[in-house]
């Protein structure tokens, strides 16, 4: 009875463990299952993203090409104007230069002839008639000539035609500002509202108002985006500390802040002298070979599309993706500044003027 009840224990544990195993493994298949759909879902996301960004892709650099074949043939087009209005004066000039030649020359012609005279009656007898004569016969030349306008086709050629490309891309740094109400009482704004520097000084006499930081070192663009794409660009050289990015026009500016999407905030941060991170939650560190002198951001509002850039080759930094809920206005903390000197340069928003 004793073994019989051994078996039945061992057989017990035989199926217990075989019921595991079985357990195990429905549990690997459904895990292997739910990977494989997510798998073949975003393989199948991958190929018409690919799909749409060939497309997009193609229709930008159509528009590139459509824009330079139209200013080429712009050119053209002045060139030859320019050509026949310097020719159709050459060719007037010429015409009038050679009747007033001939003038001249049958004017030499008739002195040469008196001065050839041998007979001096005769000679003076003439004189006379001389001046009467020669009238209309003398010209000066006067003669004006402007240069043909090389130098509008020459010159630094593809760096002219570039600039006059501007005004048909979009979008191009924009000429954000910033708005002195929301900043932090200790940041010095200039006057055209373009740079902020953290100040050693004692805070400023501010008025405080729900607009204003009163603990985070920052401050606000003064513009709202709420629709549509924009970009901008932050000049970053030659600082240690910095976070840059875009803030709900609606969170909190009141007390210590965490800078993070939950709290209305998606932006990017220097920190510890050489290190960028994206304010996400934890943070995720940015691969950034060199150090950055200057961020681009683009917002695709609709697209819920925040991406920010090297500005300097364009080159990607980080992305956040979200169903952003209401305006969004830019954020800019220049970090504090430091009595060694350090951390000391402004953030400038970056406009480029045509």
């Amino acid at each position: 009875m004793e073994r019989s009840r051994q078996k039945r224990s061992n057989l017990n544990l035989v199926l217990r463990e075989l019921k595991e195993q079985l357990q195990a493994l429905q549990d690997s298949e459904r895990e292997h299952t739910e990977a494989l759909q997510l798998l073949k879902r975003q393989l199948a996301e991958t190929k018409s993203s690919t799909k749409s960004l060939r497309t997009t892709i193609g229709e930008v650099f159509e528009r590139l090409h459509r824009l330079l074949r139209e200013r080429q043939k712009a050119m053209l087009e002045e060139l030859e104007a320019d050509t026949a209005r310097t020719l159709t004066d050459i060719e007037q000039k010429v015409q009038r230069y050679s009747q007033q030649l001939r003038k001249v020359q049958e004017g030499a012609q008739i002195l040469q002839e008196r001065l050839a005279e041998t007979d001096r009656h005769t000679f003076l007898a003439g004189v006379a008639s001389l001046s009467e004569r020669l009238k209309g016969k003398i010209h000066e030349t006067n003669l004006t000539y402007e240069d043909f306008p090389t130098s509008k086709y020459t010159g630094p050629l593809q760096y002219t035609i570039w600039k006059s490309l501007f005004q048909d891309i979009h979008p191009v740094p924009a000429a954000l500002t910033l708005d002195p109400g929301t900043a932090h009482q200790r940041l010095i704004l200039s006057d055209d509202c373009t740079i902020v520097a953290y100040g050693n000084l004692h805070p400023q006499p501010l008025q405080d108002s729900p607009k204003r930081f009163d603990v985070e070192v920052s401050v606000l663009g003064s513009e709202a985006f709420s629709s549509g794409v924009h970009y901008w660009e932050v000049v970053v050289a030659e600082k240690t500390q910095w976070v840059i990015g875009l803030a709900h026009e609606a969170a909190s500016r009141k007390g210590s802040i965490q800078i993070q999407p939950s709290r209305g905030f998606y932006c990017i941060v220097m920190h510890d002298g050489n290190q960028y991170s994206a304010c996400t939650e934890p943070w995720t560190r940015l691969n950034v070979r060199d150090k950055l002198d200057k961020v681009g951001v683009f917002l695709d509002y609709d697209q819920g599309l925040l991406i920010f850039y090297n500005a300097d080759d364009m080159s990607w930094l980080y992305t956040f993706r979200e169903k952003f809920p209401g305006k969004l206005c830019s954020y800019f903390s220049p970090g504090q500044s430091h009595a060694n000197g350090k951390n000391v340069q402004p953030l400038r928003i970056n406009t480029v003027r045509i």
